[in-house]
């Protein structure tokens, strides 16, 4: 479709080529990510209301995993049904103000996520290291500010990105090569200059991973000096596994991320695509469990509403 839209853009939808275009994999694929979204929907659905509704786990470092487990559930929901629905139909169009929101609300997630992460490892990093002032260290209005510092970086990322995206002109290229609108596939479309895109994803991506990953690098040097300093193999024990569920939802998602920019820039948009599933898809899906599945305090919990449920419904 090629007539003017509102931004002096050319194009006023986009084709998105889906993860691959071979046929035979269509369907095994929708079913595979079908049941990823469930299990996402579920597993964050589920740990948000178990938060929720057990007082016991109304304590710092459930309030973050509270969070995340929401910022979770809504990245995995701005793409996933548009996704599922291009590995079954025909045409996997999406209007050029559909491709922008989508651009910005994914955008607004993961910088959220990115520091959320940040403050669950500055929560592990008091708990282990000031014990003693934890309490008043980790008040609630320290937490409500961590969080919503992570919120207005997610907001303010986003808003510079989409920004930037709407000053392009799109003329007649409108394939995006990936299943969602990110950044790097729209730039590749571009019949004007993306140099100033180009030095603001530099700049803005580079903050997004440094500042984070140097925070989170300096919180765990700390844990783990002060870790090898506990006499008692339990107490080592006890300390490791209370991070051990942080450092594995860490890996994951940054790992993937830094894959996925790092590919791009040698040119690789196949594997990008690949990396990227990663971290919008198994991620999710996967934090709910590593939280629940790693920890005694989600496992009792669980335990309690589920014999709590039993007695009200008399099963």
């Amino acid at each position: 479709v090629s007539m003017l839209a509102g931004n002096g853009s050319f194009v006023t939808e986009f084709v998105l080529a889906g993860l691959t275009d071979c046929p035979e994999l269509q369907l095994p694929l929708f079913f595979l990510f079908l049941i990823i979204y469930i299990i996402t929907v579920a597993g964050n659905i589920g740990l948000i209301i178990l938060i929720g509704l057990n007082p016991h786990l109304h304590t710092p470092m459930y309030y973050f995993l509270f969070n995340l487990s929401f910022i979770d559930l809504s990245y995995s929901s701005v793409f996933s049904p548009k996704m599922l629905m291009n590995f079954v139909s025909e045409k996997n169009s999406i209007s050029f103000e559909g491709c922008m929101t989508q651009l910005f609300l994914f955008l607004f997630f993961v910088i959220s996520e990115c520091y959320m992460l940040t403050s669950m490892a500055y929560d592990r990093y008091v708990a282990i290291c000031n014990p003693l002032l934890y309490k008043v260290t980790m008040s609630p209005q320290v937490c409500s500010i961590l969080s919503f510092a992570a919120y207005g970086m997610g907001f303010a990322g986003a808003s510079v990105h989409t920004g930037c995206m709407l000053r392009l002109t799109f003329c007649n290229a409108n394939l995006i090569n990936h299943y969602l609108c990110d950044i790097l596939p729209l730039l590749q479309l571009s019949c004007t200059s993306t140099y100033v895109n180009e030095v603001v994803v530099l700049v803005v991506v580079g903050i997004n991973i440094t500042v984070p990953s140097c925070t989170i690098l300096i919180s765990y040097v700390f844990i783990l000096a002060n870790i090898l300093n506990i006499k008692s193999t339990q107490g080592r024990s006890k300390a490791f596994s209370t991070c051990s569920s942080h450092i594995m939802a860490i890996s994951l998602f940054f790992g993937s991320a830094a894959f996925m920019y790092l590919r791009y820039s040698s040119g690789s948009m196949e594997q990008g695509k690949i990396s990227s599933v990663f971290y919008t898809n198994v991620g999710p899906m996967l934090n709910p469990l590593i939280y629940s599945l790693r920890n005694k305090d989600v496992k009792v919990a669980l335990r309690k509403s589920f014999i709590k449920f039993q007695r009200e419904y008399k099963f």
